[in-house]
């Protein structure tokens, strides 16, 4: 490895140490838990339990693995907690937790720093499933992914430009971006229905941070939820009839932190009524900021964390 390599390196991992070490409280270190969650039992199976942080599972097309960040790096474990590796994505070494595979499978995007960048401050990138060498699609920054269309020819994401955080869409394959929202607030969190008609969003311009929906081309936006808590990162289905969202129990106001305590709620987007899935946890930020459900709609994946004394 060269002494240049070596640096890059470095600063990857430094950036990001950086960025998690100021969400942990002082003498303690993460544990992290992968989840399954079954409907059809109302369950969630542990599948991996480590001392160390790791965040925002994807499921793979095929079924087979959870594809999840750890230190910014993407790492593959099946349904059943093995560890399989990690997945090569070039230079990219310093992913945050917004990434996923477009709806037929054959394609990565990845949101990820670059040393160069001053900040560190997040692109958007583009692999093959199986990995190889990214390509650049953002050329502004921040910009974090977050859907795709089931066609796969656009992309939306957050992006923040004069001061403002809103929902941007862009060829999957690079170019000029259009801009979809433009209220006052933060609108983060895009990501397309399976069946195309809205891209749903979580949105502040009501004062509280709520699930929204909008028509791809921005219009005719729709408010979903209505409740006291702070909703955040709407995952449609595979049958777009019902989305997961992660619910923070005590009002945040614009932000989405780690280490709080959070539900997971199941959203029916006919008649917008909401179910509790799980009872409060500690997790908030990298629990499921990412689309985690199973191909065929019967499962998702989330992150529990715990704290524990450094030794």
């Amino acid at each position: 490895m060269t002494p240049m390599k070596i640096l890059f390196n470095f600063l990857c991992f430094y950036f990001l140490a950086l960025q998690l070490n100021a969400q942990i409280p002082e003498g303690k270190s993460v544990i992290s838990s992968l989840y399954i969650y079954t409907l059809e039992t109302g369950k969630a199976e542990l599948v991996l339990k480590e001392k160390r942080h790791f965040e925002a599972p994807n499921w793979s097309h095929d079924g087979q693995f959870l594809l999840i960040n750890a230190s910014g790096i993407l790492e593959k474990v099946s349904i059943k907690g093995e560890k399989l590796g990690v997945l090569p994505t070039g230079d990219i070494k310093n992913a945050n937790n917004d990434h996923g595979y477009s709806f037929d499978g054959k394609t990565l995007f990845i949101s990820s720093s670059l040393p160069s960048i001053k900040g560190g401050s997040s692109l958007i990138f583009k692999v093959a499933s199986e990995g190889g060498s990214p390509i650049r699609l953002t050329d502004n920054t921040p910009s974090y992914w977050h859907g795709v269309s089931p066609d796969g020819k656009t992309i939306v994401y957050c992006a923040e430009r004069g001061g403002n955080y809103d929902v941007y869409a862009m060829s999957s394959d690079g170019g000029a971006e259009t801009r979809l929202t433009d209220a006052e607030g933060l609108d983060d969190g895009p990501e397309y229905s399976p069946d195309g008609k809205y891209i749903y969003m979580n949105s502040f311009r009501s004062g509280k941070m709520q699930i929204w929906r909008m028509r791809p081309d921005g219009s005719k936006p729709e408010q979903v939820t209505f409740d006291n808590y702070s909703n955040w990162f709407a995952h449609i289905s595979p049958n777009s009839k019902q989305a997961i969202i992660i619910s923070y129990i005590e009002d945040q106001g614009q932000q989405h932190p780690f280490g709080k305590q959070v539900k997971l709620r199941l959203v029916n987007l006919e008649d917008k009524t909401i179910k509790d899935l799980t009872e409060p946890f500690f997790g908030g930020q990298g629990t499921i900021n990412v689309p985690s459900w199973s191909p065929d709609g019967k499962k998702f994946a989330f992150v529990k964390y715990a704290l524990e004394d450094k030794k």
